[in-house]
Order: structure tokens, then sequence, then C-alpha cells
């Protein structure tokens, strides 16, 4: 048989020597188990093979369908947002000082990627007032629930408590890892947009092992970090927030205010929307 699929190569006698190897004499025999009654025999309902300039004008127009942030305005926020990306950055990370061929997992020092790890872990502690930094969870949420695991390791114990007021995707995940942990999740409340003291304060024991709170959280209100942290210290537990990294410009890094443990996300720094994607 002629291999027709170019990019897929396969000689007649590659396929003759995997026959013999299965001890079948024909590819139909490789499937004489499957009842006539149900085989497909026609020919699928697709277009014939598009050359690559139609196949591209093709797939601009199908793409052509869909919304996106370069020809409209998105509110939609809660976790992926639109920031300009300055057109040098491209450039910046291709030089061979960040951009090598090889994983980070390996370790010569003269490998740029470990270089570009370097640069964002002093970075990540500088805005987050943290000493040491890792680089890096798979996103924010993920890295809020492993920040919880952690607690719960650290301390022994086996209670979270997590404000209402954070991502309620993230609050899904927390709740996810702490059943293959057997861990106890307690979800407080909030009032005016921010998480509720009082009821903090009422959920917080000595099984606690850390409170969970994002600032600015769901609602885009920025907590009183300093009020939470002697809530939860004042029991030896751990203090975690989660933290949008555009906004400690501004406000005070949580580590100088008592957080234990800081995660975020690093999206809104201006990696592209993936939405899902690497």
């Amino acid at each position: 048989m002629t291999n027709i699929h170019r990019y897929i190569p396969m000689t007649d006698q590659d396929q003759t020597d995997m026959l013999k190897t299965v001890g079948a004499s024909t590819t139909e025999e490789l499937f004489r188990d499957i009842p006539e009654s149900i085989r497909y025999r026609g020919v699928l309902p697709m277009s014939s093979a598009l050359d690559e300039f139609s196949l591209l004008e093709h797939m601009k127009e199908l793409a052509g369908r869909s919304a996106d942030t370069d020809r409209y305005k998105s509110f939609l926020g809660a976790g992926i947002y639109d920031h300009h990306i300055p057109v040098v950055i491209n450039h910046m990370i291709s030089r061979s000082e960040f951009y090598t061929a090889y994983t980070p997992y390996q370790p010569e020092i003269s490998q740029g990627e470990l270089q570009a790890i370097f640069e964002f872990q002093s970075y990540i502690c500088e805005l987050t007032g943290m000493a040491v930094a890792n680089a890096s969870m798979y996103d924010g949420v993920t890295a809020l629930s492993e920040a919880g695991a952690l607690a719960a390791g650290a301390t022994k114990r086996k209670h979270l408590v997590i404000s209402r007021t954070v991502h309620p995707e993230a609050r899904q995940m927390v709740q996810t890892m702490a059943k293959g942990l057997n861990l106890e999740i307690l979800e407080i409340g909030y009032a005016n947009g921010v998480t509720d003291l009082d009821a903090l304060q009422a959920a917080v024991s000595s099984k606690t092992a850390a409170v969970l709170i994002q600032s600015p959280n769901f609602f885009g209100s920025v907590e009183d970090l300093a009020a939470i942290k002697p809530i939860i210290h004042g029991v030896k537990g751990l203090f975690i927030v989660s933290a949008n990294p555009m906004s400690l410009g501004l406000l005070e890094a949580p580590g100088k205010v008592g957080a234990d443990i800081v995660v975020g996300d690093a999206q809104p720094l201006g990696i592209p929307q993936s939405l899902g994607g690497p």
C-alpha cells in the first residue's frame, strides 16, 4: 500500500513487518472482531484537504466568530485580566541570557531558564515581603490549596478556616484538596465586602491550622490583614494570604503585616489570557 500521509512515514515493508509480528496477514484482519453491521464503510463528512494558504484563511474565519479582547473591552474579571504587554518584552525574553532549550529541572547554572527563575523569585520576594519564594505552582488557585496543605502539615492540625470573600473557584480547589488529606474546612461570611472579623474570631480555635484570606478579595475590597494576623497567631496557627501581585505596588506587602505564606497568580503581571492554556 502506498503511504498517502506525507508526515506519518510508514513504508509498505514497515506495515508488512508489523502485521507479521502480531500474526495478521492484512490490516482488515485486525478489525475482524468488530461486527460488519456496525462498521462505517463510507467517507467521513469532511471537506477535502486544503492547501496551507486556504487552511489559514479558513481557521482565521472560524476564529473571527469568537469575541476577543483585541476587539472588545472585557469586564469579566474574576481572575482573568487584560493587561498591556510591552512589545519589548518578547524581545527581552528571547535573549540568550533567559532563553535556552533546557528544562528548569537540570542544575547547570549557565542556563537562561535558571537566571529567569532567580529573577522571578527575587521580585516576588520584594513584592510579597517574604524571605523566600518558590518557582512556582501551577496557578494561584492550586497554590492556595497547597498552602493549606502545607499549613496542616506544619502545625499537625486538621482544621482550615477560609473566608467567603476568597474566589469561589479557589475555595472549591481547597475543598477538593481537603478531601484527600482528611482536613476540615470552615467557611466564614463577610460584612461590607470584607471578611467578618467577629465571625473569624469565633471560628478560630486551637485546632485551626491556618486562616486563608484573599486581598484584594473577590469583590475587589482590601482586607484588613493587620487585624486578622493576631486572631490566627493568637492560637499559634498560620496566616495565609492570596494576593494580586499588581496590587502590591501600592498596598503593603502581606509579609510585612504578618502573613506566614503568601500565594497569588502571576497572570495579572502580563501573561496572556490563555483561558486554561499554558
